[in-house]
């Protein structure tokens, strides 16, 4: 079922503006880095290109440790599973976040248990997740909680819950490579293309804690440590020096391509400022940027929004669809009552976002949601 195009991906005819086009570094950029892999005939297994972008990542995050990996579903997992929660327990998460996280739970040998989020932040918040505990269905073993689109999160705050409840904690912080702070409790940023640093396919970890990071590059790595012999449950997880090269190429864009984001994350909120009932996260454009907009629009306006716009040939995203306990892949997960992840569904669209993006094109969808908001 598809109610209210929820699960709604790529539509046919294809919008005149489409909500996504991602850029990745150009071919002329990648190519000094692609005659080094020439040059060394080493392609994969932690190569000098992958150790290089690890060290320039730590640089860019002020993280204690990094480590790079094939993709951020295989990096959640693997993250979840160096701190050893017990097999078969629950990964208490919010239902408001993408398939990846639930599927990165049973992965790594948890089940899965939604529950709701605070509205203002739309996070599962430390404090709340310490409550929840007392009204799990089973074993808690870890928590996964979500830094929706991007937006900041207090990780000093997790840092203390994981100490206080000594479960295992893992920040999906996919879509937050420019407002991730590192601290001990590992943080997975996804380097899919969609992403703010793109490169195709892959992620990192960051955490201030070595040893936890060097077990998820042995995890990633067949559970091999110093040797051949397999020590522990493991995956192949590892990001290729081909994927460390155009990481490497994105590094140097990097400011480029904030001021880019910057620049329409600016243009949507001096245009949506004005119009009663639509919002923006808080700070957004301003403290940090993503590679999305997404905006809150007033209670009963969805259907209305989804029909002006696809008529003025714009294309949106509800990024994260019904939650995840509405996916066929995950109903039979326990969870707890969800009435502002239902809020949040009803609301939150994504609308069209990439770095050159129009400021006309931008007014005039503003134009249109500001008809939609005057009528109704």
């Amino acid at each position: 079922m598809n109610a209210g195009g929820l699960w709604d991906a790529d539509p046919g005819p294809a919008p005149d503006v489409p909500v996504s086009r991602p850029r990745l570094p150009t071919g002329d950029s990648i190519l000094p880095y692609l005659h080094e892999i020439d040059a060394t005939r080493w392609y994969s297994n932690n190569g000098p290109l992958n150790r290089r972008f690890q060290e320039a990542l730590k640089t860019r995050t002020a993280a204690g440790h990094v480590v790079c990996g094939a993709n951020a579903t295989l990096g959640l997992a693997l993250a979840l599973m160096a701190q050893k929660p017990a097999k078969g327990s629950l990964c208490m998460m919010p239902s408001w976040t993408f398939a990846a996280s639930a599927h990165a739970a049973v992965l790594a040998g948890l089940v899965p248990w939604l529950v709701d989020v605070d509205l203002d932040s739309q996070q599962l918040l430390p404090e709340s997740a310490a409550e929840l505990l007392r009204q799990a269905p089973g074993g808690v073993g870890a928590v996964m909680p979500v830094m929706p689109f991007g937006r900041p999160i207090g990780v000093a705050n997790w840092d203390r819950f994981k100490s206080d409840t000594g479960l295992a904690v893992v920040i999906d912080a996919a879509a937050a490579f420019d407002t991730l702070t590192p601290s001990r409790v590992p943080a997975v940023v996804s380097l899919h293309a969609t992403k703010a640093l793109g490169i195709g396919e892959g992620c990192f970890i960051a955490s201030d804690d070595g040893s936890l990071i060097e077990e998820i590059a042995e995890g990633a790595n067949f559970g091999f440590s110093n040797s051949r012999e397999a020590v522990r449950p493991a995956l192949n997880g590892k990001l290729s020096e081909y994927g460390a090269a155009v990481g490497l190429a994105a590094l140097e864009l990097w400011p480029h391509t904030r001021a880019a984001y910057k620049r329409v994350a600016t243009s949507y909120s001096r245009s949506l400022g004005s119009i009663s009932g639509l919002s923006l996260p808080e700070g957004f454009g301003e403290k940090w940027i993503s590679s999305t907009v997404t905006i809150g629009l007033r209670p009963g306006s969805m259907d209305r929004a989804l029909t002006a716009l696809a008529k003025g040939g714009v294309g949106v995203r509800r990024w994260w669809g019904g939650g995840l306990h509405r996916h066929a892949a995950f109903e039979h997960f326990p969870r707890l009552p969800l009435q502002t992840t239902d809020i949040l569904v009803a609301t939150q669209l994504g609308l069209p976002c990439w770095t050159d993006l129009a400021d006309e094109t931008i007014s005039r969808i503003c134009s249109i949601l500001s008809e939609v908001a005057a009528a109704g």
